[in-house]
Parts: C-alpha cells; sequence; structure tokens
C-alpha cells in the first residue's frame, strides 16, 4: 500500500476543518472515525490504516466490475495518453461517437440519440428540458405543456428541476417554495397501506390513479417520469409485475413522453441490463448514470427517440436549438472506461451473475423473514432493501434519535463491511460482478449486525 502523504490523523482533522460531505449530519461526522479510503482491491476498499472492507454499496451504487479492474485501467491509461478532455461544443471524439452507437445497440428500440452530461441528476434534468421544449416545437403543432407527473416517494437527483420531480419529504421539503409544481402518483408499494385499503385494493387504486391521473392532465403534462421497477432511495420500493407497462400503455395511448429514470437500476443491478427489458417496455427517454462507466468516472446520458430529437432541428436562426451543456459533456476519459465496461459485461457473462446473486441473497436472507423487528425484505437483483421496525406487527418505527440503521453500518464497519442505511432500511447493494462467496458474506455480515444493533438498543 502506498502512503498517503499525511498522517491518517491529519488528514481526519483536515477532513472535519474543511470537507462538507454529502447527505451527512456533520456534527456527528467529526464525531466518529470515518474510515478515510486511500486504496482499492477487487471488491475491497482499504482505508488510511490498511483496514480492508468488503464494498458492500458499490461505491454508492455505481461500481459494477470491482475496483482497479485491469482492463478499465488500461483504457482510461490508454485514452490519459491520447487526450484526457476535450469538448463536444463545436468539436467531436471518438469516443463518445462509439459510446454512443454501443448505447444505442443495447438500450431498448427507438432510442438513438444520446445527449451527454455528468450525473444522474443532470441526465434527469436534461430530459425535463428536452420533454419541455419538444412540446412547443413538435410537428404535431406546438402546445405549452407545463407539467410532469411522477411517482410518490421518486428520488431523481438534486438539482432543482430532480427535486421537483421527486418525492422524498426529508431531502426537499425544505426546498419546497423553488419547486415548479407536478402531479403525483401513489407509489405502487404494500407495506404500509392507507387507511380503508387491504393490500389488492391499494394495488387496484394505484393502477386506477395512473390512468385518472393521465386522463386529467395529458392536455398539460409534458412528461411521466418514473424509476422503473425499483424506488431506489426511497428504500428500495419495488413496484408490482406489470406497472410500468401499465404506465407505458396509457402514456402512448394520451401521447405523453415516458421518461425512465434508469440511473440506479440500470447497468445489471435487476438482472437485465436495463429495468425496462422486463416488461418490454420502450421509453420515449432514458436517464443513465451511475454504472455506466462501471463506477469510474462521472458520466451520464440522456437517450431519446428519433422523435423528439427532430423537434430540435431546423435553420440556427430557427432558434429550435437545445440550449444545454456542461463543460465535461462526452468526457473522453468517461467513455474509454463506460466502453471498457460495456465489454467486461459480455466478456464475463455479468448479467448472468447477477441472476445467481439474487437467487443466493434470496437464500441467505430468508432467516430474516420470520425477524422479530424485520418488516420486509424488498429485493430486485441485487438491489435490497431490509426494513427494521420496533413492532412487526404494528410497523411501529423505531425512534429517530437511536439512529438503528446507522448503528448498523458502524457494526459492519467493525467487521470490515461498508453498508449505508436509508433510515432503517438497511440496504445491501454488491457489484453485479461481485464473486458469490463474498455475496454470502456480506449477507451473513448484514444479519449479524442487524442482531447486534437491536440488542445494542435492548441494552441501553
Amino acid at each position: 500500500m502506498n502512503n498517503p502523504v499525511a498522517s491518517t490523523e491529519q488528514l481526519r482533522s483536515w477532513d472535519n476543518e474543511h470537507v462538507w460531505h454529502p447527505f451527512t449530519p456533520m456534527t456527528a461526522h467529526t464525531a466518529e472515525q470515518t474510515p478515510i479510503i486511500v486504496e482499492a482491491e477487487g471488491f475491497d476498499l482499504i482505508d488510511a490504516n490498511g483496514q480492508r472492507y468488503l464494498d458492500g454499496i458499490s461505491s454508492l451504487w455505481c461500481n459494477v466490475h470491482g475496483h482497479r479492474v485491469s482492463q478499465i485501467d488500461k483504457a482510461v491509461r490508454d485514452q490519459l495518453d491520447r487526450v484526457g478532455h476535450t469538448t463536444l461544443l463545436g468539436l467531436s471524439s471518438d469516443v463518445s461517437i462509439e459510446l454512443a452507437r454501443r448505447l444505442v445497440e443495447i438500450t431498448p428500440n427507438g432510442l438513438n440519440k444520446v445527449f451527454y452530461s455528468d450525473s444522474g441528476a443532470t441526465a434527469v434534468e436534461v430530459a425535463l428540458k428536452l420533454a419541455y421544449q419538444f412540446h412547443q416545437q413538435k410537428d404535431s403543432g406546438s402546445e405549452l405543456r407545463d407539467k410532469f407527473i411522477c411517482v410518490g416517494h421518486a428520488y431523481h437527483g438534486d438539482t432543482i428541476g430532480s427535486v421537483s420531480v421527486g418525492g422524498i419529504d426529508l431531502f426537499h421539503r425544505v426546498y419546497r417554495h423553488m419547486l415548479f409544481p407536478t402531479v403525483a402518483l401513489p407509489s405502487p408499494v404494500g407495506l404500509r397501506l392507507p387507511e380503508g385499503h387491504d393490500h389488492k385494493s391499494w394495488m387496484q387504486f394505484c393502477y386506477d390513479e395512473v390512468e385518472r391521473v393521465i386522463k386529467e392532465n395529458h392536455k398539460h403534462a409534458a412528461g411521466l417520469v418514473i424509476e422503473p421497477l425499483v424506488q431506489g432511495a426511497a428504500g428500495i420500493l419495488v413496484h408490482p409485475p406489470g406497472y410500468l407497462a401499465h404506465v407505458r400503455r396509457l402514456c402512448t395511448e394520451f401521447k405523453i413522453p415516458l421518461i425512465a429514470d434508469e440511473v440506479a437500476v440500470g447497468f445489471g443491478r435487476t438482472g437485465r441490463m436495463f429495468a425496462c427489458e422486463h416488461e418490454d417496455v420502450e421509453p420515449d427517454i432514458m436517464c443513465l448514470a451511475k454504472g455506466i462507466t462501471g463506477g469510474y468516472l462521472p458520466l451520464a446520458a440522456t437517450m431519446v427517440t428519433n422523435e423528439i430529437f427532430d423537434a430540435f432541428l431546423g435553420a440556427p436562426q430557427e432558434g429550435r436549438t437545445f440550449f444545454h451543456g456542461h463543460t465535461y459533456t462526452g468526457n473522453p476519459l468517461g467513455c474509454a472506461a463506460a466502453i471498457a465496461s460495456m465489454d467486461l459485461f459480455e466478456d464475463n457473462d455479468v448479467l448472468q451473475n447477477v441472476q445467481d446473486m439474487e437467487q443466493l441473497i434470496a437464500e441467505e436472507l430468508r432467516t430474516l423473514h420470520s425477524h422479530p423487528h424485520v418488516a420486509e425484505i424488498r429485493q430486485c437483483g441485487v438491489m435490497i432493501g431490509i426494513e427494521l421496525v420496533k413492532d412487526r406487527t404494528t410497523l411501529e418505527a423505531f425512534p429517530d434519535d437511536y439512529r438503528l440503521g446507522h448503528l448498523v453500518t458502524l457494526a459492519a464497519r467493525r467487521r470490515g463491511v461498508i453498508l449505508r442505511p436509508l433510515g432503517d432500511v438497511i440496504v445491501l447493494m454488491p457489484a453485479p460482478a461481485m464473486p458469490l462467496n463474498l455475496v454470502r458474506r456480506l449477507c451473513k455480515t448484514a444479519i449479524e449486525c442487524i442482531d447486534e444493533a437491536i440488542q445494542s438498543i435492548a441494552d441501553r
């Protein structure tokens, strides 16, 4: 291991003094001995003290093939020997062209145009602006459509537009006066049911609401935004089979562009390359990021159909141009990493590994189904959410100040595993290429840490 420039103590001091960490209560952060990662190998992260940790969250849901993967490393180094960055504003680059061609080949039919950006949030922001402008310029006649339909509990990123179509109160309520109005569909999940509903009636209500909301708002709806199959940041909420296809059918009938946010679910995490494939859904716009480079470099893509792209064509003086762009749009290093990652999917049969992992995880976590403090285990592919509650009969939650999910994280660190919960939902998000023996270790550790954290509360 290469020694860092400064001691661990000095790095920690500088970290506490200067670095503002995302989604982090900083008072708590500065009081803890948070690992300072300086290296990685395979599916392990290594901190400044030489401690190894199994990366149980794929470095925030983006790592695919592990760390220091020779093929991706080589692709990035080879690209560095040519050019590290140029621009797509007025120029083009060979690797951005090649990656666009490859994305068109593997995504659902009809998505023939690629607009690059830097992150999942920017991919969604691009999608919203494209949809909004499309309706004003489309061949069938200009329309001002100024509403977006979204799904309750949604998370699409942290820019103002992506927050506007989001629905997680904890993250978004402070910005409510900055956001544009949207129309929300109820999330079709059934752990906590509204009064007067059983599971069957609630699911039917959710399906019916899609039709009602679309019928009532289609003349003003610029698009419908959805996380296909799984709402990640809401706690790994898994939609019932057929819901996505139902949404697609109604969007088609009422001519509303369907925007599929595949940022978290794309690139193998649900068992198919893209979640839309499970229901043969072809969106009008698809947002990609996270796993696109194998988790190496920030890169995102918003893909659209020819119909949407054609609405932006015309003489320069007509003003039909999409006036949007990013300095690092189509960065060559990111594109090179993405191409190498896509090769590895095929070379290593990663999607088959995900299917094997999915079955193993379900078997390993089976014991938790009868746990007195586990309300539900939600799984789609290798996306897993284990919801912890004080009482599984009443679904009463643990008090917020217990920070139970965080206690599980600390227990996992002591065992050499990195987890990051969503409140009291313990998230397991192994990299799609993770070997099965490491997946088994991840599951066993999670079970041990849940028991330890709950016992520590009981011992207070």
